[in-house]
């Protein structure tokens, strides 16, 4: 008898992935592959549309004849910031373009002349500047760049849908990659902002359609269920979402360290927006505040830096326990030591000093630095809402001196680790499914770790 599950492609820059899920939400089948960069006209690297859509459907069609999984429903999980356009006849007519893809300083200031100020168009949007990562920016910089190519546009498809309508024909937009800081939507007035209307971009952006909405199609003689995509980050938060009643921060680690707060329901300040503070999108359109910490980034620096100025081996750092008598050391009389290469703070240094006679005294100094940077990003996401209990995922949620660290000073919450290796394919598929969650999903699905605050002598 053939197993019943979801299908979900989950798509980053790097690896695109394809997994089934059974009715538990337990992973039966995982398959992954990378792709080698094409080049747009300007000799930016970018995404083989050509390559990705040949393997999805390949893909789908070599699983479907099987005589193992009975499909049942289907669903995609992207990276956001990123456009495919395509003509009257559902075809892309330019490459998607990189959003790390550099574009004039003329335009970018031209277009917040326009509809700034920078500060306040910031606060409506949850989007602070950051050329193409904004990808409404790529709209009006196709408009007043490229005028031959946005002429020829019918829709303007998030890269999620584009996803979807690659299997249904049917172009829509949904709230969580309209929300992902592309400077499209006004948190305010809970709709597209008034540059969108004015530039006429609305005519290219199809109807929008909540996140949980399916089509029920016949796909190669098969009734299945197709879902319209979401934002992956906004995927990852769902599970959360879903299962816990008490609201909550979650703190999703890798190069970029984000602290989530979905229960927020205060606009961005003025000094959030100074701190990397944006807005996501839930799946109902509400908003959820985004503190944003280039962590992962910084510390693979300093960690390397760190191998090398103490000879050791370059993943030695990965074996560094937490160690308490350090730690009472260190914050003795404690300063601020490390020049950082991709983070700006206030207390910056010109050159990083090391008193220190080996690496793990070295390295629980850096982790403090870097913790209470983290504290100060979760401190932001929280603002005045009354949370008490946080959640860490990704990368650093097995790192033993940043947890205990980030349990110590934030005593005041409850905190637990998950592996939520899954979080945004697993997202995807909750998203489509009338299943309800409870409290046990995360500690059945997600390695639910609670943590105890130390006691410092």
């Amino acid at each position: 008898m053939k197993k019943k599950v979801t299908a979900v492609f989950d798509i980053g820059k790097t690896n695109k992935k394809f997994f089934l899920f059974d009715e538990d939400f337990q992973e039966v089948f995982r398959e992954y592959t990378k792709f080698d960069h094409i080049f747009d006209s300007d000799g930016y690297p970018t995404e083989d549309l050509h390559k990705l859509q040949t393997w999805l459907k390949a893909l789908f069609n070599r699983i479907i004849a099987t005589d193992q999984y009975d499909i049942k429903a289907i669903n995609f999980s992207s990276y956001g910031a990123s456009f495919v356009h395509i003509d009257e006849n559902g075809e892309a007519i330019s490459p998607l373009y990189n959003y790390t893809k550099p574009i004039s300083e003329d335009i970018i200031n031209t277009f917040y002349k326009t509809y700034g100020p920078e500060l306040t168009f910031a606060q409506h949007t949850g989007s602070s500047k950051e050329g193409l990562l904004n990808s409404g920016m790529q709209l009006y910089w196709l408009k007043h760049t490229k005028p031959e190519v946005f002429k020829k546009i019918k829709y303007s498809l998030h890269l999620p849908q584009y996803l979807s309508f690659i299997f249904t024909g049917i172009p829509l937009s949904e709230y969580t990659s309209i929300g992902c800081h592309t400077s499209l939507w006004d948190y305010h007035k809970k709709d597209y902002h008034q540059w969108v209307y004015l530039e006429g971009i609305h005519k290219i952006l199809p109807p929008i359609v909540s996140t949980e909405t399916s089509i029920n199609m016949n796909y190669n003689g098969k009734r299945i269920k197709i879902g319209v995509g979401i934002h992956d980050s906004s995927a990852a938060l769902l599970p959360y979402v879903r299962s816990l009643e008490a609201p909550f921060i979650l703190v999703s680690t890798g190069t970029w360290s984000i602290a989530l707060n979905p229960f927020t329901s205060t606009a961005l300040t003025e000094e959030e927006v100074s701190t990397n503070c944006i807005n996501y999108m839930r799946i109902n359109g509400k908003q959820v505040k985004a503190s944003r910490l280039f962590l992962g980034n910084e510390y693979k620096i300093q960690v390397q830096k760190l191998a090398s100025h103490y000879e050791v081996a370059a993943d030695y750092h990965k074996s560094v326990s937490f160690n308490e008598e350090a730690y009472y050391e260190i914050t003795k009389e404690f300063e601020h030591l490390f020049k950082w290469e991709s983070i700006k703070n206030e207390d910056d240094r010109k050159d990083t000093e090391l008193p220190y006679d080996n690496f793990d005294d070295a390295y629980h100094h850096l982790m403090i630095e870097l913790v209470k940077l983290q504290v100060k990003s979760i401190q932001t996401a929280k603002g005045s809402d009354d949370i008490s209990k946080l959640y860490v995922d990704g990368g650093f949620s097995d790192n033993d001196v940043y947890i205990k660290l980030l349990s110590h000073y934030m005593r005041n919450m409850e905190l637990r680790t998950t592996d939520a290796s899954l979080g945004s394919a697993l997202g995807a598929a909750i998203s489509i499914s009338d299943t309800k969650l409870n409290s046990k999903f995360l500690k059945k699905n997600y390695a639910l770790k609670k943590h105890v605050p130390l006691i410092i002598k």
